[in-house]
C-alpha cells in the first residue's frame, strides 16, 4: 500500500487537472444556464420614475460574496429580521453544509466540497453600517427600484427550505438556514449571489461565476457605470471554493477560521 501522503498528492493532482479541464472546457462549468440578462431595469423603467430607489448591498468576505438589505426594507424576507431584533441590515450568503458545519475546515472537508451536496444560508444580521462592518472598499451598493429589490427577496426566500432556522451560526448575530439548491464546484456561494442579482435585471453574469472576484468586478464596474453592461470580468485570485466567511468587524465573536 503506497504512503497516505502518497495518496493524498495523487488525490489533489487529479482533482486539480480534473477541475482545470472542466474550467477551459467551455459552457459545462456554468452554475447557471440562463440567457444574457437584460439591460439594467429593462422591465422596471415604469416603476422605478413612480417611487424611490431601495439600496441593495453587496459585500465581499474574502471569498465569498454577501446580499445585504436594510431591515426596514424587507419585504419577503421581513420574517427573516423577526429572528435579529436588533439588526439594521441583513445579509445573505450561500455554502456547502459539510463545509460550513465541520469543526476542522482543512483539506478532507474542502475537498468534500468539490462534489454536489447540501448546502446552508448563512444569515448575518448587522448592527452598525455595512461599510463599518466589512470595511468601505468591501461593499458595493446597488440602487434599484423597489421592484427589484424585492425580486432579489424572493430569489433569496425561495432558495430557503425552511422558514426556520436550521442552526446557530458561526459567530454571534448569524444563523443558518437550509437551503433547496445543492452546492458543488460548478454552483458555488457567488453563483449563487450572481444568481440572485440576476433575478431582478441586475446585469451580471452567473454562467461560469465560481470565484468572489469574478462577481465583484461585475459589480464594482455598475456602481462605477449603473446603465452599462457588465463586461467580462477576470478575477485576481487562483481560489475556486466557498469558504467559510470572517465575522463582521462589528461581532464581538471570535474570528471564524476563513482559510480554505
Amino acid at each position: 500500500m503506497p504512503p497516505f501522503n502518497l495518496v493524498w498528492f495523487s488525490m489533489r493532482r487529479y482533482v486539480a487537472a480534473g477541475f482545470a479541464t472542466a474550467m477551459f472546457a467551455g459552457g459545462s462549468l456554468g452554475g447557471c444556464t440562463l440567457a444574457p440578462p437584460a439591460p439594467a431595469g429593462a422591465r422596471h423603467a415604469g416603476q422605478e420614475l413612480a417611487e424611490p430607489p431601495t439600496t441593495v448591498y453587496v459585500a465581499r468576505r474574502k471569498w465569498h460574496i454577501d446580499i445585504g438589505f436594510a431591515a426596514a426594507d424587507l419585504g419577503p424576507l421581513a420574517p427573516v429580521s423577526a429572528e435579529f431584533p436588533a439588526a439594521k441590515y441583513l445579509f445573505f450568503g450561500f455554502g456547502d453544509r459539510h463545509y460550513l458545519l465541520a469543526k476542522d475546515h482543512h483539506s478532507p472537508s474542502l475537498l468534500a466540497a468539490l462534489w454536489p451536496g447540501p448546502a446552508l444560508i448563512l444569515v448575518t444580521s448587522i448592527e452598525g453600517l455595512p461599510a463599518q462592518a466589512f470595511g468601505e472598499t468591501q461593499v458595493v451598493e446597488l440602487s434599484l427600484s423597489t421592484v427589484q429589490a424585492r425580486e432579489i427577496e424572493s430569489f433569496i426566500r425561495s432558495s430557503m427550505a425552511d422558514p426556520a432556522p436550521y442552526a446557530k451560526g458561526p459567530y454571534e448575530g448569524s444563523l443558518y438556514y437550509a437551503a433547496r439548491q445543492r452546492y458543488s464546484a460548478s454552483h458555488t456561494c457567488n453563483t449563487w449571489a450572481a444568481e440572485a442579482l440576476r433575478a431582478a435585471d441586475v446585469p451580471v453574469r452567473s454562467r461560469g461565476v465560481l470565484l468572489a472576484g469574478q462577481l465583484w468586478s461585475q459589480v464594482r464596474k455598475l456602481a462605477k457605470h449603473p446603465s452599462r453592461k457588465a463586461a467580462d470580468c477576470r478575477s485576481g485570485t487562483r481560489r475556486w471554493s466557498c469558504c467559510l466567511p470572517e465575522p463582521p468587524r462589528s461581532s464581538s465573536a471570535a474570528p471564524v477560521d476563513s482559510s480554505c
